[in-house]
């Protein structure tokens, strides 16, 4: 029989600990976001839907985005037992510097539309924590004003080349002033992709106020109120070049790029050279074999082909056969700091994320960007402390498993003549 008693005043007391009210509603509904997906749901939330569903969505049936993230939940890691690893170690060279976790921002596009802070947020949150900034072309923050507010961290600069190629010239000229120590030359936008969400919801740059726009804005007025009483809307770095944003934009895309672009960039840039979109490993050994710096596997977020490759399935194919020579880095799918152990684990020098960061944007200006940043260093901490290692370097294949809900269907032999 189990002794009951009545409680005691003093054990009772030491049960009721009530802890003192947020009264920031900002910090108060950051604190409760425990993950990546808690902040897309605050963002969706705060944020009208045609600027919250260009961030979110993706090209055609957005079936690229889905699998990317599948891929990365069909993880399945593998800890070693009684290996202490109470102080891990997350900072890792890259691209001769140093970044205190193995991923970085990734360039995105119309930023300051998800969030009046765009860039400015991204960049400074960025320094805070150690890590590469990537500024868009098609940014709404100048890369003189992102130097600016990250003046002694690491900035990189994603380059369009355009069909008016000294408007490209131009600005890796202005990026390299800027002291950016990493050109990102992107190579798969031929065309815009089809985003359909977008088409839908009757997206513009910048936004038009029609009936919709207004009653979606109704329960949303801080936005509204933030987007009306801070400067214009616009491509920054392309303000001066001329053109509607329109025109710009449509500039951007340029299905004539080459190998030629390519060389020329190299010659005018004095820093690290990317090419970021690489979806196979023949282009991969190409790159490398030109002499690039690293190649980011990328399909663009889901944004432009859709049913692309997976970037992550791609990963240790290309890493057998380049790894040794260039920085291989992975983005697509990102949504949680295991993704990211994972993708170190299998060859990868380092991972960007896009998403997740303009969710922690929309959340909470710089300080969700800092929340975001928060949450998937803890759980990269966790991650390498289950499994037992104490540094990144100790990451190997052996600690992953790509478990595959897709595999390719065999290929018929050629019929003989």
């Amino acid at each position: 029989m189990v002794q009951r008693q009545f409680p005691r005043p003093a054990e009772l007391f030491e049960l009721m600990r009530f802890k003192a009210p947020e009264l920031n509603g900002k910090k108060r509904r950051l604190d409760r976001a425990l993950t990546t997906y808690d902040l897309r749901r605050i963002a969706q939330r705060r944020t009208p839907k045609a600027a919250f569903d260009y961030t979110d969505g993706s090209a055609e049936a957005e079936i690229s985005l889905a699998r990317a993230r599948q891929a990365f939940e069909d993880v399945e890691f593998h800890p070693d037992i009684l290996r202490p690893a109470n102080n891990v170690d997350t900072s890792i060279d890259i691209l001769g510097g140093s970044s205190a976790l193995p991923f970085g921002i990734a360039p995105t596009g119309f930023t300051r539309l998800m969030q009046t802070e765009g860039e400015i947020a991204g960049a400074g949150a960025a320094a805070a924590a150690g890590i590469p900034f990537t500024l868009s072309t098609l940014g709404t923050t100048s890369i003189e004003d992102v130097r600016a507010a990250n003046p002694n961290g690491r900035n990189w600069f994603q380059l369009y080349v355009m069909r008016d190629r000294d408007i490209s010239y131009g600005l890796v000229e202005r990026a390299a002033a800027a002291g950016f120590d990493t050109l990102m030359f992107t190579v798969d936008t031929p065309v815009a992709g089809n985003r359909m969400r977008d088409t839908r919801n009757g997206f513009s740059i910048p936004p038009q106020l029609t009936a919709g726009t207004i009653l979606n804005a109704i329960p949303r007025p801080w936005w509204w109120f933030d987007f009306l009483t801070t400067p214009k809307l616009e491509f920054a770095s392309l303000s001066t070049t001329g053109g509607t944003v329109g025109e710009l934009l449509n500039s951007a895309m340029d299905p004539t790029i080459s190998y030629e672009d390519l060389e020329v960039i190299r010659e005018l840039w004095p820093g690290k050279l990317v090419v970021k979109g690489v979806q196979n490993v023949p282009d991969a050994v190409r790159l490398v074999e030109r002499g690039v710096d690293g190649i980011v596997l990328s399909n663009h977020g889901g944004r432009q082909l859709d049913r692309a490759p997976i970037p992550f399935h791609l990963l240790p194919g290309v890493v057998r056969e380049v790894g040794r020579d260039a920085n291989i880095m992975v983005d697509t799918g990102i949504m949680n700091g295991a993704d990211i152990v994972a993708s170190v684990a299998l060859g990868a020098s380092f991972a960007l994320v896009g998403r997740a960061y303009l969710y922690g944007l929309m959340a909470g200006g710089r300080e969700g960007v800092d929340r975001m940043i928060t949450i998937l260093r803890s759980e990269i901490e966790r991650t390498m402390t289950l499994l037992g290692v104490s540094s990144l370097e100790e990451l190997e294949p052996r600690h992953v498993t790509q478990l595959t809900r897709l595999a390719p269907a065999p290929v018929a032999p050629p019929e003989e003549a």
